[in-house]
């Protein structure tokens, strides 16, 4: 019914349920168990559940299943899963899927706790961890063999900006048997199109872009309904890492400004990493939308845009990076990104601290790079913020 509804329609409507009060907002189903009318029906509950029936918040709760249904309608899956946090949909998507023996080939350039739960984790299972340049397609064929299970990446890597190319990869992948799960956080559910391209699992953290204002933790697995409901399903329902029906009705009312938000931020990064272009306090800017981007035809090609984050690297080191981005006014120093509000961080001391210098070098985190993530202010007063901290350095 809804399939040739566009995508603005669909983060407003689709997966709504109403109760017998015909409510405008989506309903919160605050209850963490549901009753039955008699043992017979709690019986055949339990054997196998119906579309519309629950058991337990932690299997499954209307709120929660409006969201899921909600993000897979414009990912473009069967189905989907919604988590405690973007974490829980990472480890969920890998744990549920690989046993010990096992092997996965995982993109080198990833968030610290993604890395975490690939170097420390699954490893102390018997999972054995191949690790490759993402955006060397001949690392990609030497490591993948067809005892491979499932390969790994971010399709934007976190913090530098580099693109694995989701099709081909997905071609070696498939070709060897393996499974393709996709971290795709930086592209957002707006540019994406990564199921399309070859993508058995998407993950995202919700925290980002989904509900943008930095109010809730969450996540989401989105896929085929075999791989959710029969992979994916069992192992985070018996775990614990289902959302709560509060952060599912917040990422609802996230989604209605979504595709608006994510378009703004875009626009504004790419005027952003233009203006940053050349400035002689930064060795290098990297925004995947600009032409001087060595990815630049790729992220066409695969988004259609440049995204919502710019990179700069800041030539005097971390004493200089400090310095500038203390200096701002208007964007705020944290952690997290994809918020209404622009955030600065500092990946090297922050988000991949825990790596070693010689990895940091590997992956292009150097003591100067300033990871921005672009918020709803208009850019002019954004791009003067930004020249204003470079200008204490």
């Amino acid at each position: 019914m809804t399939d040739n509804w566009k995508t603005r329609t669909k983060l407003v409507h689709d997966g709504s349920r109403r109760s017998q009060y015909g409510e405008m907002a989506e309903a919160i189903y605050l209850t963490q168990g549901f009753a039955y009318p008699t043992s017979e029906a709690a019986e055949a509950r339990f054997i196998e559940a119906g579309e519309d029936e629950f058991i337990y918040a932690r299997y499954g709760n209307p709120t929660t299943r409006m969201f899921e249904e909600r993000i897979a309608a414009l990912e473009g899956t069967e189905d989907a899963f919604a988590t405690a946090s973007g974490m829980a949909a990472v480890s969920g998507a890998l744990t549920s899927l690989l046993r010990s023996g096992d092997h996965v080939v995982s993109s080198r350039a990833l968030f610290g706790s993604c890395l975490y739960i690939l170097e420390e984790v699954l490893t102390r299972f018997g999972v054995k961890v191949t690790f490759v340049d993402g955006g060397d397609p001949d690392q990609w064929r030497a490591a993948v063999t067809p005892g491979t299970r499932a390969v790994f990446f971010e399709s934007m890597s976190n913090p530098t900006l580099d693109l694995v190319d989701i099709r081909a990869v997905a071609e070696i992948a498939h070709a060897a048997g393996a499974k393709v799960i996709v971290d795709n956080v930086f592209a957002t559910p707006i540019f994406s199109r990564a199921v399309e391209q070859g993508a058995d699992l998407v993950v995202y953290s919700t925290t980002k872009h989904i509900d943008g204002q930095g109010r809730a933790l969450g996540g989401v697995i989105c896929g085929s309904k075999e791989m959710i409901r029969k992979v994916v399903e069992p192992y985070m329902k018996h775990t614990g890492g289902s959302m709560s029906p509060f952060t599912a009705w917040i990422m609802l009312n996230g989604m209605a400004t979504l595709d608006l938000r994510c378009r703004a931020m875009a626009d504004s990064a790419l005027k952003i990493a233009r203006a940053l272009e050349g400035h002689p306090a930064l060795g290098r800017v990297i925004y995947p939308g600009l032409e001087s981007h060595p990815q630049h035809v790729l992220a066409k090609a695969q988004m259609g845009a440049g995204g919502t984050i710019v990179t700069f690297d800041i030539a005097g080191g971390k004493e200089a990076a400090f310095r500038a981005i203390n200096a701002l006014k208007i964007a705020k120093i944290s952690n997290n990104l994809g918020d209404a509000k622009s955030i600065a961080t500092h990946p090297a001391t922050t988000t991949h601290q825990r790596l070693s210098p010689e990895a940091k070098v590997a992956l292009g985190i150097t003591p100067g790079l300033v990871r921005f993530s672009v918020g709803l202010e208009d850019p002019d007063d954004l791009i003067a913020d930004l020249l204003a901290g470079l200008a204490q350095i």
